[in-house]
């Protein structure tokens, strides 16, 4: 569960609303909702919601329901639901009440029919196409309907038939009757109800018309108790609407609306739309790909749910549109894992390292600290071999300037066990290099020379016999470019990154890895930071880069 610090975020105009509704009395308490759809997997700009609504909640003392808007059941599924209510226990939160927007279709329904004995609903027959039509323009107003004084009676009875099944889906509408000249597009009669024969993952076939959000969504939070509606930007145009049900329908004590801008993340796409297309594609491996900005996708690359909350606090909240580095969030997860995550070895691209003077058959065990700076982490055994693989970018045999790495005369460090001099190599008949041959120097145990010479570099290592054999995938951003979602910059499938992803097989990692548990964090020394892939077995172990120690995607994408 994540702690206060993190739950509650710092003040912001949001907060400075509610301090002056509960100062003034017209709420004695704070009651939110997150209210997604569950047609999608959540991404990182639902972070921000979850992180504002139960926040929000958190710092009155107040109450924060989770609640599923399946007013769509064409688009909707079980599988979205439940991967919903994990992301968010992943993410740290807990909801009071776990809901459904079906569960108010009774409510909704008899509110829609209020309406049209007040003489504020009707029933439309024209099409979607006419409609649109109908509506105008930003600078023109709309036209009435040719059904829009049909009279109450046969406004109640069309629509006890469109709900008994009479009629196919498009054949009639119910719509709000409010003003097809208001400058607001969503005051033009608004469609309410639309006829679909779709089974409902939770009513059946119980219904065959269904709620639009714009209706549905400020009678679920009036039903529900909800007293501050916080949502993104999108909706402030709504908002007039969202008033003018609750205010007709008299609903006492209605809840506020309050809007925020969303959380847009460049070199990122968060279209459900689009993100089910990459999925169907086989463009990436499901809703949780660790290229995905999914949440999903981020836990399954590794990125601890307190960064991303520290991400989300980081950013605050206001109502200017901004889009927010991609860097900011690596930083976060970077920063956490610095403090969290365990120090392990491994070989990404493996040469093999021969100690010519170390006796053949022996081996030491060295005890090693899991992190340097959290002795409470306990420590770790290492075996140390005649032979070792170490990073073929670790060995040069013509080395340029300032390389102090391994080359022919040059002696390093082999983190945590003695200082080895370079005595030459053999290599195959392309001429690539094998195996390096060294020597040790048997009185430099732990890296330290006792007669004070320095040696400038520090390189990583594994025994050859102690390590195991493991797939590791490198990651880079999924889009090349800051907006996929932008059309001008062509189809957004155009900007896929083909260097996304590396696999590389064939790596060797130190005995202790073994045990790793999925999900869970380590910093591989010089590399970054790694987690266990959910797919991987004992015998085929598959490793995900979370982050890189140090951000280099800016030098990257300027070298282009």
């Amino acid at each position: 569960m994540a702690d206060e610090r993190e739950t509650i975020m710092a003040g912001n105009f949001i907060h400075d609303y509610i301090d002056e509704d509960l100062q003034n009395g017209v709420y004695t308490h704070v009651q939110t909702r997150f209210p997604p759809e569950p047609n999608g997997y959540l991404h990182i700009g639902h972070a921000k919601a979850i992180c504002i609504n139960f926040g929000t909640a958190k710092k009155y003392g107040g109450t924060c329901n989770l609640r599923l808007d399946d007013t769509n059941p064409q688009k909707e599924d079980v599988e979205y639901v439940e991967s919903i209510k994990e992301d968010i226990r992943w993410l740290g939160f807990q909801w009071d009440k776990l809901l459904f927007a079906s569960d108010y279709f009774d409510f909704i329904y008899d509110c829609a029919v209020r309406l049209i004995e007040m003489g504020k609903a009707y029933v439309d027959d024209l099409s979607a196409e006419e409609i649109r039509a109908y509506r105008g323009t930003l600078t023109e107003p709309g036209k009435n309907s040719p059904y829009r004084d049909r009279p109450v009676e046969e406004n109640l009875a069309l629509f006890r038939r469109m709900t008994a099944g009479e009629f196919p889906d498009g054949a009639r509408v119910l719509r709000a009757k409010i003003d097809m000249a208001s400058p607001n597009l969503n005051m033009r009669d608004p469609v309410i109800y639309r006829i679909a024969h779709v089974p409902h993952h939770r009513t059946g076939d119980k219904w065959c018309v269904y709620p639009m959000y714009d209706f549905a969504h400020p009678l679920s939070d009036a039903k529900e108790g909800v007293t501050h509606s916080l949502c993104s930007l999108e909706f402030e145009n709504h908002r007039p609407l969202y008033d003018w049900f609750l205010r007709e329908l008299g609903i006492p004590t209605p809840p506020r609306q309050i809007e925020f801008a969303r959380l847009n993340l460049n070199y990122c796409l968060t279209s459900k739309r689009k993100c089910l297309a990459l999925v169907r594609e086989g463009v990436v491996d499901g809703w949780d790909d660790p290229r995905m900005a999914t949440l999903s996708g981020m836990r399954r690359r590794g990125y601890p749910p307190a960064a991303i909350r520290t991400f989300c606090e980081k950013i605050g909240v206001s109502k200017a549109y901004s889009v927010v580095d991609m860097g900011l969030l690596e930083a976060c997860v970077r920063d956490e894992l610095n403090e969290t995550a365990p120090r392990a070895m491994a070989v990404l691209r493996p040469i093999k390292l021969v100690i010519d003077n170390y006796p053949e058959g022996k081996t030491e065990t060295l005890e090693v600290e899991n992190h340097p700076a959290h002795p409470e982490m306990g420590t770790r055994r290492l075996t140390f071999s005649r032979e070792l693989f170490i990073e073929q970018d670790d060995f040069c045999a013509d080395p340029p300037k300032k390389y102090f790495r391994l080359f022919p005369g040059n002696e390093v460090r082999l983190k945590s066990a003695y200082l080895v001099t370079c005595t030459g190599y053999e290599t195959d008949d392309a001429g690539r290099v094998t195996v390096v041959h060294c020597t040790y120097d048997p009185e430099t145990r732990g890296g330290n020379a006792p007669d004070g010479r320095k040696v400038r570099g520090t390189i990583h290592w594994v025994s050859a016999a102690d390590s195991f054999e493991a797939e590791v995938r490198l990651y880079d951003r999924l889009f090349s470019v800051e907006n996929p979602s932008d059309e001008t910059n062509g189809n957004f499938e155009q900007n896929l990154n083909p260097r996304s992803m590396e696999k590389l097989a064939g790596c060797r990692l130190e005995a202790s890895l073994r045990d790793a548990a999925a999900g869970r964090g380590y910093q591989f020394l010089r590399q970054g930071y790694f987690c266990l892939d959910k797919t991987a077995t004992a015998a085929a172990p598959v490793f995900n880069q979370t982050v890189a120690l140090n951000s280099s995607w800016e030098k990257a994408k300027n070298a282009q």
